[in-house]
C-alpha cells in the first residue's frame, strides 16, 4: 500500500484497540484513536477496583502500538458526507476510513430515583465514584445491588467478601444468562460470603430513595449504597450524526461490520449491530469485532471483497470474590451448555482469561510498531 490512508478510531475499548493495531501493522495506514481517557480501562476488572484488589487501567504505550496516533478527545459527531469527525475541543479529524467503537455504558433504568441516588460499575468514572461512596460508608451499612449478570453477581461477591453486608435484587431469576445447573455452584458461592440473594416475581426494583430500595411486593430494603447493574445502552453518537441505528442505538451493519449507509464506517464492539446475526456485548465479542473490522477495511483498501465476520464464543467467566469464581461454558454460538468449572479452579481461569486478555493487546501493540516510531499525542485543540 503506497498511498496514504487515514483510519480514525472512534473509542479506546476493546474493540478500538485490536481494530487500531491491526491496522497499524500495514504499510501506507495512517491509525488515529481518539477516546476521552489517556489510559486503557480494563473493563473486565471494574469491579475490583471498587474493593481496590486492581486499578483497572493500563497506559495505552503498554496496550497500543506506536505506529497509532492518541488524540484524547471526545467526538461529538460524524459527518459522513464530509469524511471527519468532530470533536468537543473544537477541532476535526478527516478521515477516510473510520471505525465506530464506541462502546457502550450503564442503561437509563427508568425506575425512579435510581439515576440520582444508585452507582455503577459500568465505566471507570462510575466505579471510581462507587470507591469512594463504600469509603465513607461504614462497613457495616447495607448495600444493595441490582441485577444479577455477570457484572452484579461479581460486585455483589466481590463486596461481600471483602465483609460488606450485601443484598442482590436479581428480579425473576438468579444470572439469567447462566445455564440452570451452573447457577447452582454460583448461588452456593454467594451464600459463602454472606450475599442474601432476592429472587422471583416480586424481586423486582420499583424505587431507589437515598437510604432504600422499594420493590413490586413492597418490601423496603435498608440501602446505604446501592449499585445498579441490571441493563446496557450504546452513546447515541450515531443517531445524533443522522446514522441508522436499531431501537437500542447501535449502528446498523452488515456481516462484514460495514454500515449500511457508507462502506467507509465500520463498526466494531458493543456499539454496532448485525441485524440478523445478533452478538452478546462483551469483551469476548469485541477482541473478535476489532481485528474483524480492520481486515474489512484492509480488504476493501487493496480493492477486494471483505468477508463475512465469524464470531467464536467459549463461555463466560465470572469471578465471585478473590477466592473463587465459576466458568460457564457454551457452544460456539454461544449458547451456554451445563458444563462448569467452579471453586478456586474457577477463580483460575476468570484471572488467566483477564491476563490473556491484556496479553493479546500487549503483543498487538508491538506488532503494530515501537512507540518511538510515531508522535504520541495526548490532546488536540484542533484540526
Amino acid at each position: 500500500m503506497s498511498v496514504n490512508v487515514e483510519v480514525v478510531v472512534v473509542g479506546g475499548g476493546y474493540g478500538g484497540v485490536t481494530a487500531a493495531n491491526s491496522l497499524a501493522r500495514h504499510g501506507g495506514v495512517s491509525v488515529t484513536v481518539v477516546n476521552p481517557r489517556s489510559e486503557f480501562v480494563e473493563r473486565i476488572r471494574l469491579h475490583q477496583l471498587v474493593t481496590g484488589s486492581d486499578d483497572a487501567v493500563q497506559g495505552f504505550g503498554k496496550v497500543m502500538g506506536g505506529n497509532v496516533r492518541l488524540v484524547v478527545d471526545t467526538v461529538t459527531r460524524i459527518d459522513a458526507g464530509g469524511r471527519q469527525v468532530e470533536l468537543a475541543s473544537g477541532g476535526a479529524l478527516s478521515y477516510d476510513y473510520l471505525v465506530y467503537a464506541v462502546g457502550s455504558g450503564a442503561a437509563d433504568p427508568g425506575v425512579p430515583g435510581a439515576t440520582e441516588f444508585a452507582h455503577w460499575v459500568s465505566d471507570l468514572e462510575g466505579a471510581q465514584r462507587l470507591r469512594e461512596a463504600l469509603a465513607a460508608t461504614d462497613v457495616s451499612a447495607p448495600v444493595t445491588v441490582v441485577g444479577s449478570g455477570p457484572t452484579g453477581l461479581e460486585t455483589a461477591a466481590e463486596l461481600a467478601e471483602a465483609g460488606r453486608k450485601v443484598t442482590l435484587v436479581c428480579g425473576k431469576v438468579l444470572g439469567p444468562s447462566l445455564h440452570a445447573r451452573v447457577r447452582r455452584p454460583v448461588a452456593r458461592r454467594l451464600a459463602k460470603v454472606g450475599v442474601t440473594v432476592l429472587q422471583g416475581s416480586g424481586a423486582q426494583v420499583k424505587k431507589v430513595t437515598q437510604d432504600a430500595v422499594l420493590l413490586d411486593d413492597g418490601r423496603e430494603l435498608p440501602s446505604a449504597v446501592t449499585i445498579w447493574t441490571a441493563g446496557f445502552h450504546v452513546p447515541d453518537l450515531a443517531a445524533h450524526s443522522g446514522l441508522r441505528t436499531d431501537a437500542e442505538g447501535r449502528l446498523i451493519t452488515d456481516t462484514t461490520l460495514t454500515y449500511v449507509g457508507d462502506e467507509r464506517i465500520v463498526a466494531a464492539g458493543d456499539a454496532g449491530v448485525m441485524p440478523d446475526h445478533p452478538f452478546r456485548m462483551s469483551c469476548q465479542a469485541a477482541v473478535q469485532l476489532g481485528p474483524a473490522a480492520a481486515q474489512t477495511i484492509l480488504r476493501r483498501i487493496a480493492g477486494k471483497k471483505a468477508g463475512d465476520v465469524r464470531m467464536f464464543f467459549a463461555g463466560q467467566c465470572l469471578s465471585l470474590g478473590r477466592d473463587e469464581g465459576v466458568t460457564q461454558f457454551s457452544y460456539p454460538n454461544d449458547k451456554v451448555n451445563a458444563l462448569s468449572i467452579s471453586g478456586r479452579p474457577g477463580a483460575g481461569v476468570k484471572e488467566i482469561a483477564c491476563r490473556f486478555t491484556l496479553n493479546k493487546l500487549v503483543s498487538g501493540a508491538r506488532k503494530a510498531g515501537s512507540r518511538s516510531s510515531r508522535t504520541h499525542s495526548t490532546n488536540l485543540t484542533g484540526a
